[in-house]
């Protein structure tokens, strides 16, 4: 269903082209509508400003211009007595405050809705690749790679709630010089670089006898299918549809089709032996190599391989999670797509690093990948709810420092906890009413007039702008933030409002719909960040 603040843009937007057809404001494309929640609620559910934009562009009073939005959205709105009110105030806001018919409907909407509640045709028609954490086959995988998986994880299934045809992929660089790394250090010669007990476990399992290209390939291999995807599939619980390895594409044809296409359309040079994608001509400082002078292919040149290969398969929306570390990568990858002929939308979220601390020290404990704190330990530690909750609270590009006190806390002052003891308490209440023959189907929602009540639906009312706002701007963390809020909301409205009363059974059964309603609410928000709502705790 579509957002309240949607549902208002649209109205506003209506009376102002009524406005213009009666020439009561003048004739020109209507700006952008802002609705946003006040700060605080005595100024409503909802205000704009859009008065005070009109004005300028009319050269009119804005409270007259927003007095005269006012009266025709109240006008229009009778019927379906949207507003309790619709109030100008100084020097041209209009505030919206709901009627309580509105607020029964939304919770109505919800407990008809239930699972679906939220989701739209937003995405409709298209096709995304959203590929994340393409760890190189060399090695456990960090927190680091733990939080953006996470992190682009929970996006995929905002984005499918949200119409959008999604395929989560992980790239497999088994082809270029890190495997040679990892033979190396297998091999334990003076090139080694990888260190810890999963290598000593790799060289108890190849030969020395072996060629370094055999071993690259073999043990790269054995990194994938035993630690790597365990990790994401058993202990992350992270799925991928699809894993694409970059040995795979190149034996394809890929790579050498997609050089002969940026060949064809005079988009690379040679120059000192050396072939150039002309990278600069898309907005690069510099052009960059895709075959070297000695003939090897460039990793660049495998991404151009990559990103045709995504073309081929239909993508017209391209998501790459990758460190912040390869922020400098994402104008070349741009430039390169658009060289192929890629005219769909292309999106980076850049997650930088993670420190895992305890009273305020840095914790280092790992023994299986050297000075790499791996996902897996972590996980085991505190559990995968914990670990996916506190990595899912910071926006990506913040720079995070993972408490592992607070998250080894099995009390309230745990977020986590905090919040899964709401759903928890709402699922005991539910439970209780059964007992007590409390139905589900009576229960006037008109009674529901409580302040605590009020506030309740309020958050019940915002998740489909969430879920359109983190659909729209990948902002994952503030469903966390959102889930913390409703649970602390819902505790508030608990401990101020008995919902089972033997003596008062009618404002029971409306409580209890409110009940429901919150129950699923949570519930969803929780199941898309990949989290279990339990029903007893």
């Amino acid at each position: 269903m579509k957002s309240m603040k949607k549902i208002l843009e649209e109205k506003i937007r209506t009376v102002i082209q009524g406005l213009q057809e009666e020439e009561a404001l003048p004739s020109f494309g209507v700006p952008e509508i802002r609705v946003e929640r006040p700060k605080d609620e005595q100024f409503g559910e909802y205000t704009t400003n859009i008065a005070l934009v009109l004005a300028k562009l009319a050269k009119k009073d804005p409270m007259e211009t927003a007095e005269a939005i006012s009266q025709r959205l109240t006008i229009n709105s009778q019927q379906e007595k949207t507003f309790e009110k619709v109030e100008v105030v100084k020097p041209g806001h209009i505030n919206f405050y709901f009627s309580q018919k509105t607020f029964a409907s939304f919770i109505a909407k919800i407990l008809e809705e239930r699972q679906k509640f939220g989701s739209s045709e937003k995405g409709k028609g298209e096709k995304v690749n959203n590929e994340f954490i393409s760890a190189n086959p060399t090695g456990p995988l960090s927190v680091g790679n733990g939080r953006g998986g996470f992190y682009s994880d929970t996006l995929s299934n905002v984005l499918r709630k949200s119409g959008y045809d999604v395929v989560n992929e992980y790239y497999v660089n088994d082809a270029g010089e890190q495997t040679l790394k990892l033979a190396h250090s297998v091999l334990g010669d003076s090139e080694a670089v990888y260190g810890g007990e999963y290598i000593e476990e790799l060289k108890k399992r190849f030969s020395s006898d072996l060629s370094l290209e055999a071993i690259a390939l073999l043990a790269s291999q054995a990194v994938l299918d035993d630690y790597i995807q365990p990790t994401v599939e058993k202990v992350m619980q992270v799925h991928f549809d699809v894993w694409t390895s970059e040995k795979k594409l190149i034996e394809d044809g890929y790579v050498e089709k997609a050089l002969s296409i940026l060949k064809e359309k005079e988009l690379t040079f040679e120059n000192e032996g050396a072939l150039w994608l002309k990278t600069t001509d898309f907005g690069d400082d510099k052009d960059r190599v895709l075959v070297k002078k000695d003939g090897a292919k460039t990793y660049f040149a495998s991404d151009c391989g990559y990103i045709l290969q995504k073309i081929d398969r239909g993508f017209n929306h391209i998501i790459e999670t990758w460190g912040a570390d390869h922020h400098g990568y994402v104008v070349r990858f741009q430039a390169a797509g658009k060289s192929l002929g890629f005219s769909g939308k292309m999106d980076f979220i850049l997650v930088q690093l993670v420190k895992v601390v305890k009273d305020g020290k840095e914790v280092r404990m790992s023994k299986r990948a050297g000075n790499v704190v791996t996902i897996d330990e972590l996980i085991e530690k505190v559990g995968h709810d914990v670990a996916r909750f506190f990595f899912l609270m910071y926006a990506p590009e913040t720079h995070m420092n993972f408490d592992l006190g607070l998250a080894e806390e099995r009390s309230q002052k745990n977020p986590v906890f905090y919040v899964q003891y709401a759903h928890a308490r709402l699922s005991s209440i539910l439970r209780k009413a059964e007992e007590e023959n409390f139905g589900e189907e009576s229960g006037d929602l008109d009674l529901l007039v409580h302040p605590k009540e009020r506030e309740l639906t309020r958050e019940l009312l915002f998740f489909p702008e969430l879920i359109e706002m983190v659909a729209t701007d990948f902002s994952v963390h503030k469903l966390p933030q959102y889930a913390m809020r409703l649970a602390d909301t819902f505790h508030s409205f608990y401990n101020d409002c008995k919902v089972i009363d033997e003596e008062n059974r009618d404002m029971s059964m409306a409580r209890l719909k409110l009940v429901r309603a919150t129950k699923i609410v949570l519930s969803e928000t929780l199941g898309l960040m990949g989290i279990d709502a339990p029903e007893k705790m």
